[in-house]
């Protein structure tokens, strides 16, 4: 009978980072055995439960036996398996002993075609195996698979020594209202657990029915057993308690905390004001990374004094856990304000001399190094774009220089952050203050560029030198390994190329990169391999876009080294490509690339005097009619209307190609031909390969 399975593991405290990950494998793992055991209909439907203590699920509609499942074995093709009078033959003997299937009458054996032969088959049916013994190797099997980040020996209180992630103390194993007797862990199945370490009545919970799992251990056990409820508990009474204010939730953070209480209050705490003189970033990183703190801002977005705090306890008077919170978190932000105030001691400048000792790569030497590479590209990129060169320069010059600060020693994440910060005090430039922060732009995907002309330029070169750097040297990406994250470097300058508009050619660019390595004995350039993976990745970006393959393909067939209008472009191939004319447009130009392919004489002008056939005459005046239109379109950067102009050309175009043979005999009237198509062609592919579309 088709009951509610419930399978609960009660553990030790359980790596809160790991939780989900953890219940999430447990589930699948049981789930999966089941299935594969034929104990789950398809109806059935999975409930993940996670909480600092437990991993469990339940799944509706399992079975307490499984199918039973037709078996259909081959025996012997008939002409072995018998002799001439029907009699087994000696291998069919050995076979059916084999088999264990000597007592089966010979007339019981299903003679069937197996392939161009007939064979002898034996059908059988073997009974579905019980929940308790599906149960039992899906649960081992389960556990044998999870994601443990590191095993823990123990002893059970019999003495025996189990490995698991934690202790584990109990497990339970419901199908409706009854135990699946099995064991796992040395544990026996049963159908109590525990409620909240301190909030329940401290005895254990039994559970009536999997049904009341979640309810039991809520109402009787103060847990809410659902990782995914507690964590949208957890961010309803946050901003319930921030009122005006804006309070910080990074998912990360509201996904550890959830992990880490089994009975979520929020409470606010307070610190004192004089903290808020340290660059807020610190005093926020620090509240999250190190407290597990949820930080408030105003409106603005100006850290306020006010924080909240995720308790696993609640009570009525709550002042010894606030009071506890606020004394944990002052030395903390003690130790930030300490390292701000020593850091400003120093100017940025001054710390230029100790990036000689900082190992960049050990075939590309120190950050010392890599930061004199980094400024003479970025002044370089600065003066192709007509940006301020000296600026461009000192903002990479100094761009890793706060990596040598006490505060990004403590707090890497920092680093830029606080650059700007330090070189603001130190009186730069606020294009090289923000250049400390925004070379490292953009960070990932959807990351907002750099705002400023210095930013942009350091921005670039400090990816191009990665590129062109680690390249170099052998440490190109292969499979899924990057560890110095080119793929991620290389998104970035497409781009800052595609959505800044830079006329700036990808040739040129990696010319200047590899330019800077020139000091560097036994360098060798590695521009053309880069250039290729960068426009690999121009393909995905294009495709994320929402552009087709065809249309990526269309224009990159063209081998763009500037990428500031490629945008346009597309979007002129996809309006076109939507005009009832592209498709015939589309073959007729894949036709003239294949028939050009093949000629190996010079084209020259088209003679007037040499087109003998209506079709071709039209053609010709059309194709002189719409020059014009097309040229000044194309030059205005209208690329839309360039490829619109083009579509006037269809009926003439099939016209011709149904009229007209271009391979005539007459050389004359066949170089006259192809000098008319290549006429064409050069225009029909001035914005894109439009043979691309083509089916």
């Amino acid at each position: 009978m088709n009951q509610t399975l419930l399978v609960e593991l009660l553990t030790e405290e359980l790596p809160p980072k790991a939780l989900v990950k953890l219940s999430n494998a447990f589930a699948t793992g049981i789930t999966d055995g089941l299935k594969a055991r034929e104990l789950l209909e398809d109806s059935s439907t999975v409930t993940v439960f996670a909480t600092p203590r437990r991993l469990a699920l339940s799944i509706t509609d399992v079975r307490g036996t499984a199918r039973d499942i037709a078996i259909r074995e081959k025996i012997l093709p008939v002409n072995i398996a018998l002799d001439a009078s029907g009699s087994p033959t000696p291998p069919m003997l050995k076979k059916l002993a084999a088999m264990h299937l000597t007592h089966v009458p010979l007339e019981e054996f299903e003679r069937a075609m197996d392939g161009k032969a007939e064979a002898l088959f034996y059908n059988s049916v073997a009974a579905g195996k019980s929940l308790q013994v599906g149960l039992q190797f899906a649960i081992m099997e389960s556990i044998s698979r999870l994601p443990i980040p590191k095993l823990m020996s123990y002893q059970r209180p019999d003495g025996a020594t189990v490995q698991f992630v934690r202790p584990a103390h109990s497990l339970i194993a419901l199908h409706g209202e009854e135990i699946v007797p099995l064991s796992a862990l040395g544990l026996s199945a049963g159908r109590t657990t525990l409620g909240h370490r301190f909030l329940s009545e401290g005895q254990p919970i039994s559970i009536s029915h999997p049904v009341n799992y979640a309810g039991m251990l809520e109402n009787e056990g103060k847990v809410i057993a659902s990782a995914a409820q507690r964590k949208d508990a957890i961010r309803a009474a946050l901003l319930e308690k921030a009122g005006a204010d804006q309070v910080l939730m990074p998912e990360a953070l509201l996904d550890e905390v959830a992990a880490l209480v089994e009975w979520p209050v929020v409470y606010e705490c307070r610190f004192e004001d004089e903290f808020l003189a340290v660059p807020q970033e610190c005093l926020i990183l620090t509240m999250q990374t190190n407290q597990k703190y949820f930080a408030l801002t105003d409106s603005a977005g100006k850290l306020r004094s006010r924080f909240l705090i995720v308790s696993n306890i609640e009570t009525s008077d709550p002042q010894h856990i606030i009071g506890g919170n606020e004394r944990v978190v002052r030395p903390r932000l003690s130790d930030a304000k300490f390292f701000f105030e020593q850091d400003k001691k120093k100017t940025l400048e001054s710390r230029l001399p100790l990036l000689a000792n900082v190992v960049y790569h050990n075939k590309l030497g120190t950050q010392a190094e890599r930061t004199q590479r980094v400024t003479r590209l970025a002044g370089a990129i600065a003066k192709r774009l007509g940006y301020d060169v000296l600026l461009a320069e000192r903002g990479a010059m100094l761009a890793k220089t706060d990596l040598l600060t006490d505060m990004v020693g403590e707090f890497p994440e920092l680093q830029g952050i606080m650059g700007a910060y330090y070189a603001r005090h130190d009186g730069e430039h606020e294009e090289v203050a923000l250049a400390a922060s925004e070379h490292y732009q953009p960070r990932f995907a959807g990351d907002a560029l750099p705002s400023t002309a210095t930013g942009t330029a350091v921005a670039l070169a400090d990816k191009l030198e990665t590129l062109v750097g680690i390249w170099s040297i052998g440490l190109q990406p292969t499979g899924d390994k990057d560890p110095f994250a080119l793929r991620r470097h290389a998104l970035g300058v497409l781009r800052m190329l595609l959505e800044k508009r830079l006329p700036l050619a990808i040739s040129d660019l990696l010319a200047d990169a590899a330019a800077v390595f020139d000091y560097r004995a036994g360098f060798k350039d590695p521009s053309s391999e880069v250039a290729a993976f960068i426009i690999e990745r121009l393909r995905g970006i294009l495709r994320e876009r929402g552009f087709s393959a065809n249309e990526v393909e269309a224009v990159l067939a063209q081998n763009p080294d500037r990428l500031d209008d490629i945008v346009q472009r597309l979007e002129a191939v996809k309006a076109f490509a939507a005009l009832p004319e592209s498709a015939s447009l589309a073959a007729a130009n894949k036709r003239i690339t294949n028939i050009l392919k093949k000629t190996d004489v010079a084209i020259g002008a088209v003679s007037a005097e040499l087109l003998q056939v209506e079709a071709e005459r039209k053609l010709a005046a059309s194709v002189a009619r719409v020059r014009p239109e097309v040229d000044a379109a194309f030059g205005a950067g209208d690329f839309s209307s360039t490829l619109r102009t083009l579509a006037q050309l269809r009926d003439d175009v099939d016209g011709f190609f149904n009229d007209v043979m271009v391979m005539d005999e007459n050389l004359d009237l066949r170089n006259n031909r192809l000098a008319l198509l290549s006429q064409l062609h050069a225009m029909m592919n001035r914005v894109a390969d439009i043979s691309k579309l083509a089916a």
